[in-house]
């Protein structure tokens, strides 16, 4: 006969790591379905008679629609919580992908003509797409202890990195093989299957799944009791939001990050093909190379922000790490724009990339720390800023690379991300939120 295992002594079961890995799983097809377009655009443009400033404002009609609903897509986290809202988004913007293909020959386009109903479709896309992160953060604020939810939302952005980083490859054969329409109906279709896989495994709380044992439910909740679901006796705190200094200053760091994140996902392609030299598919072997370092660098900060806010508290747990996640990335740009030989500029480019995602794990755990109740709007708040510098980067980058070279186009990021930094000496997310004017 089998001993009988006290309660006590039984090991925590790692239901929370399979909730991470699906949203990991996402986080990979939110940007197949973000970057392929900065490929097929290599077709597109000459076949749709469009110009890069024409596919430059299509890249940012995502963004306005991303950056535009991010807010509400958080706030519906908080709400109804992210297993619903996060199936529902990922159908609907999937639906948007394989659309991007039909949008050209459309009857839309024959009102606003192929540039228009791509704009238009995009920016569907976007607006599917900004409940993503701050649905991750949310699930993270339900599903992650204190001292796990730097590396929690570091492993599910990280996702970023790996779709990112096969998209170029992946949608440049499937391009050069098939047509470029083929791109999109296949990115659709993952999206669609992801989203089932989702809801199947998912709940909101760990006190509802029944692979959750409770050891594994009071790591998670640590000392705190279980919050109310759904979350509807706790009006979004706007005011608290306002009068703390740490929000405006956490979204103009995170504004900054946007606009250089962006940069890499609509232009480091046709950069290497363009101003570097390399052929169609080498171009699209090089260009995952960002992404890769995005990969291996983004989890890697997390752990040292859970690890560094353990032993010297929050504050200096995010805030060194933001601060010098972001400096690095901004020494790595600038010399891999002006560095001569292309494999250099590639490695220091790359890095630049890596190191800016060093820092997202102290980013999104930062408004976890402030407000935990209302962790999917915070950092909906946070994630509007990213999108509004990555709004504007899109069709910067090229007219600053037309008029003037990419060594100042790259500069100018490299500067947005140096600034970013040293908004990090005023973010104090310990603190929490202040509920009221000081007197």
């Amino acid at each position: 006969m089998m001993p009988i295992i006290p309660s006590s002594q039984m090991t925590p079961s790692r239901t929370r790591w399979v909730i991470l890995a699906l949203l990991f799983g996402i986080s990979i097809i939110t940007y197949i379905d973000r970057v392929n377009i900065s490929v097929t655009a290599r077709q597109m443009i000459p076949a749709l008679g469009l110009t890069t400033i024409q596919m430059g404002q299509i890249f940012s009609a995502f963004v306005l629609g991303y950056a535009l609903f991010q807010i509400p897509g958080g706030w519906l986290g908080d709400r109804w919580g992210a297993r619903t809202i996060l199936t529902a988004a990922v159908v609907w913007w999937s639906i948007f992908t394989a659309m991007t293909a039909l949008a050209p020959a459309s009857v839309l386009a024959g009102i606003m003509g192929s540039w228009g109903s791509l704009m238009l479709v995009r920016f569907l896309i976007g607006i599917g797409e900004a409940a993503a992160l701050p649905n991750f953060n949310r699930a993270v604020a339900n599903w992650c202890g204190p001292h796990e939810r730097g590396l929690g939302i570091a492993v599910t952005i990280s996702g970023i990195g790996i779709g990112s980083a096969m998209t170029p490859p992946m949608t440049a054969w499937i391009m050069v093989n098939y047509g470029w329409q083929t791109a999109f109906y296949v990115a659709g279709g993952l999206g669609i299957l992801m989203a089932g896989l989702w809801y199947w495994f998912a709940t909101d709380r760990p006190e509802e799944h029944p692979r959750v044992n409770a050891q594994e439910a009071a790591l998670i909740r640590g000392h705190a009791p279980p919050a109310p679901f759904p979350n509807v006796s706790m009006p979004v705190p706007w005011k608290a939001f306002a009068r703390t200094p740490s929000v405006w200053w956490l979204v103009l760091s995170y504004t900054c990050v946007g606009y250089v994140a962006y940069v890499y996902m609509s232009w480091f392609y046709l950069y290497l093909v363009d101003e570097r030299g390399f052929s169609v598919l080498r171009g699209a072997l090089f260009a995952a190379s960002p992404f890769l370092a995005m990969t291996v660098l983004c989890p890697v900060g997390g752990w040292v922000t859970d690890r560094l806010s353990q032993r010297k508290g929050v504050n200096n747990g995010r805030s060194w790490v933001g601060a010098a996640g972001m400096m690095l990335a901004a020494l790595s740009i600038v010399i891999g724009a002006i560095v001569e030989d292309p494999f250099t500029a590639i490695a220091l480019l790359s890095l630049g990339a890596g190191w800016l995602y060093f820092t997202i794990g102290a980013f999104w755990s930062s408004t976890i720390d402030l407000s935990p109740s209302h962790a999917g709007t915070l950092s909906g708040v946070m994630n509007t800023g990213a999108n509004l510098g990555g709004t504007l980067s899109p069709t910067l980058t090229p007219w600053l690379a037309h008029h003037f070279g990419w060594s100042v186009s790259l500069g100018v990021a490299a500067a947005v991300a140096f600034l970013g930094a040293l908004a990090w000496i005023k973010i104090r997310p310990g603190d929490g939120l202040r509920h009221s004017s000081p007197s």
